[in-house]
């Protein structure tokens, strides 16, 4: 690598760690606008794309910002045979046992090119801030709702099992509970896209006091699948800055749309990624 090589890729680093680090107002001041927007509404789905560093800082940043009194349900796109490991890591102090016996799941360990982006340090200091939560005496969970990870069913089923294990979570909250379920953009979406041949998961899930948002960034990359053996990084397109986004029409996708500065690449676990 010549002189000035060096001395840009050493520039496009320290931007980078910059702009991840130095905006925690940013992810308070994003998840004020959410909680305000979605109002009464218990039943609040972020519609994300895997594989970013800020997402995660951006639903810890939800989940903190609630009445202390408030139950909070975090749904993860995590496979529901993951739902009792996370329970026991919930009630534990967070020590490294604690932490090895969580990270120690095949689902955690994925490697190489079927990495979509999901199994990430910043996905795992999510769960950790929500059990320092309830271990501060909050009355916090945590759950998977990927009931059929697999694919059986033909195409349509693994959503249709989502929506049906977030409808019995979240009848099963208390009745001042709110649920915060973190998934894929086109889980998280109310309506059909043309392209997919079947109903998202969220838009399964009328009649529940539901409020979604979708969260973008104005630059940056993420890591994600879009295909078969196709995972890797992946860039956004530059836009300019821009408010929150509401959408009141009867086709809309999302109730909310926000924009964070930047996403950057999770911090992917295992393999040669």
């Amino acid at each position: 690598m010549n002189y000035r090589r060096w001395i840009a890729a050493l520039l496009f680093a320290v931007a980078s760690s910059l702009a991840h680090a130095a905006t925690p107002d940013v992810y308070q001041e994003t998840a004020a606008q959410i909680r305000a927007h979605a109002g009464d509404h218990r039943l609040l789905v972020l519609g994300e794309l895997h594989g970013t560093r800020e997402t995660p800082l951006l639903v810890q940043a939800l989940l903190q910002g609630y009445d202390e009194k408030t139950p909070l349900q975090l749904a993860l796109e995590l496979p529901t045979t993951e739902n009792t490991a996370l329970a026991a890591y919930m009630a534990s102090s967070g020590d490294a046992a604690a932490k090895h016996a969580l990270r120690n799941s095949p689902y955690w360990n994925v490697r190489d090119h079927l990495h979509d982006g999901r199994r990430s340090q910043d996905m795992l200091d999510l769960i950790e801030a929500a059990r320092a939560l309830r271990a501060q005496g909050r009355d916090v969970a945590v759950v998977g709702f990927d009931e059929n990870t697999a694919g059986e069913g033909g195409p349509g089923a693994r959503d249709a099992d989502m929506a049906k294990t977030l409808r019995a979570e979240f009848h099963a909250l208390p009745a001042t509970g709110r649920m915060i379920v973190l998934t894929g953009n086109v889980h998280g979406s109310r309506g059909q896209p043309t392209y997919l041949p079947y109903p998202p998961a969220t838009s399964l899930l009328e009649g529940l006091p539901l409020y979604n948002v979708r969260i973008e960034a104005r630059g940056g990359e993420f890591w994600a699948c879009m295909g078969h053996r196709k995972c890797g990084t992946r860039a956004l397109i530059q836009r300019d800055a821009a408010p929150p986004k509401v959408d009141t029409r009867a086709d809309r996708s999302y109730d909310l749309w926000v924009f964070l500065p930047r996403f950057t690449v999770a911090r992917l676990l295992g393999g040669d990624i």
